[in-house]
């Protein structure tokens, strides 16, 4: 018998007990003070909170090769250092979330800003593949800090559409971070080796963690802070597992980040090693498709929302990035002869801007699954985008540095499993209410 609206079901009914286990961190506390406004050194200290991240994997890109000849190894062996730090991104989010939720902002993000310069100023003293590589993962698990807390500083400080307009702000700078990073690797790398991006990585933390000592102030008051812990935060999550809509956005994201970091992990080796291309070279291409990424973005954000139903702009994204993987995987296996790198960057240029459709519309279709849980749910998408991005990065490792297949081969599958986890799971022809705009 079908299900009358409003009438409610075990299912749902465990969802909401679940999502009700830790308070709403968006709505503010009997006797809480008002959102404060940031000024513009505290936009500042957020946005590079926001950059660091891409900033610790993509500077280090153009010098994958180099690291590979520096301490002997094999590219399948160095690729693990962007598996571990990835891998150690992951974790972080889920620990350091609820632990700001406990203890406030400052400390937790303080104490994982020292053990990131740390762990940064190790890996450019690294006497070997295996000491870069636990080294990178400290340093995966440490910069989470500064993933989780920005946004928690935002929610904070703002609500509502003020809210919604600063996290845009931070998407512009955490999209531009990977335009530019690789193109300053590159520049380091004509004056430096490959241990001087981890210098510069290590001076970054340093200034920034001075800064957020000195004029970062603690934004969660003592009243607001939660007191259920982890214990409560897995309660949470599991409740939000129960909800199948929820859970097929956070596979779709999830799969999705797996092409994207197929294409980090593989392109360094496959541009500059199998088609010859120089650092500074590859450093333009991903410039490029980064800043494709950023420009379909920002067309989604600004024409496409509330004027196309969210639902229709992921699908199309996603056959995108499905018949653009297909392709590339057909020129990287041969089917249309030995061809050269042009056509291979156009089709990674049709692949990764197509993915400026797909994850913002899968984080905001996801947290409208979860109004009153707001923040699991973002730790949630977050932590399975690093865990999957770990995974595809170690197989097209695996797969050797020989061709363009692997690589190909990974985006190709992991579109493909996020295309049948939105269709199967999310179902979305199945739901004809309009959306609001704003929504």
């Amino acid at each position: 018998m079908s299900q009358r609206a409003g009438e409610s079901t075990p299912e749902s009914e465990r969802v909401r007990a679940a999502t009700r286990l830790v308070p709403d961190s968006h709505a503010p506390a009997d006797g809480a003070p008002a959102p404060r406004k940031t000024g513009l050194l505290v936009t500042f200290i957020l946005g590079a909170l926001a950059a660091v991240p891409p900033l610790s994997m993509d500077m280090y890109l153009p010098a994958l090769p180099e690291v590979t000849r520096g301490l002997d190894s094999s590219a399948s062996t160095i690729q693990v250092t962007l598996t571990t730090c990835l891998t150690g991104m992951a974790l972080g989010q889920i620990v350091v979330g609820p632990m700001s939720d406990r203890l406030g902002r400052r400390r937790p993000l303080l104490i994982g800003l020292v053990a990131y310069v740390f762990a940064t100023a190790i890996c450019a003293l690294a006497p070997t593949a295996e000491v870069l590589i636990a080294f990178r993962l400290l340093q995966g698990v440490t910069i989470a800090a500064g993933i989780v807390i920005a946004r928690a500083v935002v929610r904070d400080m703002y609500d509502g559409l003020e809210m919604a307009r600063f996290f845009s702000t931070l998407l512009l700078v955490s999209s531009l971070a990977p335009i530019i990073a690789p193109i300053i690797g590159g520049q380091v790398l004509r004056v430096t080796d490959w241990r001087g991006i981890f210098v510069v990585l290590t001076v970054i933390g340093a200034a920034l963690t001075l800064l957020v000592w000195r004029r970062l102030p603690e934004t969660l008051v003592p009243e607001r802070r939660q007191t259920g812990g982890v214990r409560a935060a897995l309660w949470v999550m599991r409740g939000l597992f129960a909800d199948r809509v929820f859970t097929g956005y956070v596979l779709t994201n999830g799969f999705i980040f797996g092409t994207l970091f197929a294409y980090i992990a593989a392109s360094p080796f496959v541009i500059q090693e199998v088609y010859g291309a120089s650092p500074q070279t590859f450093s333009l291409i991903f410039a490029i498709n980064a800043l494709g990424l950023l420009i379909v973005g920002q067309i989604n954000g600004k024409i496409l929302v509330g004027r196309v139903r969210l639902e229709r702009a992921l699908g199309l994204g996603l056959v995108v990035v499905v018949l653009a993987g297909v392709a590339l995987l057909m020129m990287a296996g041969g089917v249309f002869g030995t061809v050269g790198l042009v056509p291979i960057a156009v089709g990674l240029f049709v692949l990764t801007p197509a993915l400026g459709l797909i994850l913002p519309n899968t984080n905001a279709l996801a947290l409208m699954r979860s109004p009153h849980a707001a923040g699991s749910a973002s730790a949630l998408l977050g932590t399975s985008c690093y865990a999957v991005g770990a995974i595809a990065s170690l197989l097209v490792g695996v797969g050797g540095k020989s061709s363009a297949a692997p690589m190909t081969a990974v985006q190709l599958g992991s579109a493909v499993a996020a295309l049948v986890c939105f269709a199967a799971l999310c179902r979305p022809w199945r739901d004809l209410t309009p959306q609001k705009a704003g929504h």
